[in-house]
């Protein structure tokens, strides 16, 4: 073999994102999302990173998932002879539990427990699952690794991953926080611990990973020590579609109101959030522009966010002892300046203060933008979880 491949797969329940490195730098070949599937406008979007291209656009109403990926594995064939040239390929699996504390090469037990945990994500385990089978089928020889988005988070204390609930619910059925979005953290932890020339074990960071799903975490000397998404991703922060923390006396009452229990967990996974207050979108973009134009909706949805995301990141500065800055990422984290300016100026008390020039950049790269005087550092650092992914498969091979 010429050069590695390591070919990453994160499989949706209608969609399945991938990517495509190579060589020991693990250097992007080319990335792209299958998205809509099982619908008439299911649809592949496919871009080579060597070429200045438009990306490729592939058609396929009502393909599934094995359609999909079938595509993608011509399309990646025909120009990569991916056969017999394919180091690894690496999974993203969403829950696993507290059976996994870190990657695990896939094996049928690893397969089984994988299985078990798809009662705590029953959305997303079993679409990982078929993410699995389909590359087994298809290179059979090729070893396969699971990357758990719960992992970083195992290193939590008890007292910040029990709820104050009864212990046998904890015992008997695993109720506890487990926190997600652990592969982001981790990555953009090693990227500014570098970036300060410092290793990781040295830094304590506050990270915030924004997008239409939405998380913190305080990370104490590597590790990740509090998160605010609990046994699934909808406690916490307000997200595009989901309500994050509500009163728990909510859901009773709706109950009694003659919601079932499926309407109130689809309308709180799926029509609250930005979409429930704005009633406009689930997109922070859309949001800016409507509010720039005068809608109070959506005005009101960003300030809701703003306020909930401030409340998070200093609730996270109490599980650290120092912090060595707060980590903005994720595509509203890393994109919208409107949001981390008015999420700051709620955290004025704790000293954070924004250059609003260096706020303001645009750019890709890993940055600074907090002022001389501020307390504590603030950065920017863009994530990148398939490269995260890709390398823990590596290093597990």
């Amino acid at each position: 073999m010429s050069e590695q491949r390591v070919l990453v797969i994160n499989c949706g329940s209608s969609s399945l994102k991938f990517a495509l490195f190579s060589g020991v730098t693990l250097t992007l070949r080319c990335e792209g999302l299958a998205e809509a599937l099982n619908n008439d406008d299911a649809r592949i979007k496919l871009k080579h990173s060597s070429s200045a291209d438009s990306p490729q656009l592939f058609e396929i109403p009502k393909a599934g998932h094995a359609e999909a990926l079938k595509t993608i594995l011509d399309a990646l064939e025909s120009k990569y002879a991916l056969s017999g040239s394919l180091t690894v390929v690496g999974h993203r699996v969403v829950h696993g539990g507290e059976k996994f504390n870190a990657s695990s090469v896939i094996t049928p037990d690893t397969m089984s427990q994988i299985e078990v945990c798809g009662a705590l994500a029953p959305l997303h385990n079993p679409a990982n699952l078929t993410g699995i089978r389909l590359l087994q089928e298809a290179f059979p020889s090729v070893p396969q690794v699971a990357v758990f988005d719960t992992a970083f988070h195992q290193t939590m204390p008890a007292h910040a991953y029990r709820y104050a609930l009864p212990s046998q619910l904890y015992s008997e059925h695993g109720v506890r926080r487990y926190g997600f979005h652990g592969t982001s953290h981790h990555y953009v932890t090693l990227a500014t611990a570098q970036y300060l020339n410092r290793a990781p074990t040295q830094c304590s960071f506050v990270t915030a990973h924004l997008g239409n799903g939405a998380s913190v975490a305080a990370i104490s000397k590597g590790q990740s020590v509090d998160t605010s998404m609990g046994m699934t991703p909808l406690e916490g922060l307000v997200m595009g579609t989901r309500s994050g923390d509500i009163d728990p006396g909510i859901f009773s009452f709706l109950l009694r109101q003659g919601y079932t229990g499926d309407e109130i967990d689809s309308m709180l996974n799926k029509a609250s959030g930005l979409l429930g207050v704005s009633g406009i979108s689930n997109d922070m973009r859309t949001l800016e522009e409507k509010a720039k134009q005068g809608s109070k909706e959506a005005q009101l949805a960003i300030d809701i966010f703003c306020f909930r995301l401030a409340k998070y990141i200093g609730a996270m500065m109490v599980s650290l002892t120092q912090c060595d800055g707060l980590i903005f990422t994720g595509g509203i984290g890393e994109n919208s300046e409107l949001i981390r300016s008015n999420t700051l100026k709620h955290l004025s008390i704790l000293g954070f203060e924004l250059d609003e020039q260096s706020n303001a950049e645009r750019s890709d790269q890993l940055r600074a933008i907090s002022s001389a005087s501020s307390r504590y550092p603030v950065f920017i650092t863009p994530t990148n979880e398939e490269e995260m992914i890709a390398k823990q498969s590596l290093a597990l091979i």
